[in-house]
């Protein structure tokens, strides 16, 4: 078995979910969740079949994020693994219909920060093992920290 770090494209301004799931159908309904949730939104899906023709499957309402999606998606390389790109809304607007479509599994990562993808590859295929999301960690947030973290919120619409 061999392991790799496989880095994430995210354009600029947008955000990538990286998840896995478990049948064909996986494609058409993660655009429905996410149409019918933020329909604003701009999005790309990429869905790798695990199983017969092996395709990866893309959805989406913009062709810069539905290419993204497949380009991290193909890079990935594991079966039933789901890259979602989008901008005009964040993750956190979309994350809990996107775990109540009963294909998906789990999340590995919702994020704009850069992502590394640690895959292991064995004779059968790819399969992820988790995620490098962002930097380590520098110290421990003060007052200052806090009052930047809550003005942001704020800024996004999620504090007062």
């Amino acid at each position: 078995m061999e392991l790799k770090s496989v880095p994430l494209e995210i354009p600029p301004g947008a955000n990538i979910i990286l998840g896995q799931s478990h049948f064909i159908k996986t494609v058409e309904d993660l655009y429905e969740a996410i149409v019918n949730t933020v329909p604003q939104m701009k999005f790309g899906v990429a869905f790798n079949e695990a199983s017969g023709a092996c395709l990866t499957r893309v959805e989406g309402n913009d062709d810069e994020f539905k290419e993204a999606a497949v380009r991290n998606a193909t890079a990935v390389g594991a079966g039933h693994a789901f890259v979602i790109v989008l901008k005009d809304g964040f993750p956190i607007n979309i994350l809990g219909r996107i775990q109540e479509v009963p294909e998906v599994v789990g999340l590995f990562c919702a994020t704009a920060n850069p992502v590394e993808v640690i895959v292991a590859e064995s004779g059968l295929g790819r399969g992820i093992l988790g995620v490098i999301d962002g930097s380590a960690p520098k110290g421990v947030e003060d007052d200052t920290g806090r009052q930047w973290r809550h003005g942001l919120l704020c800024k996004f619409g999620y504090k007062r």
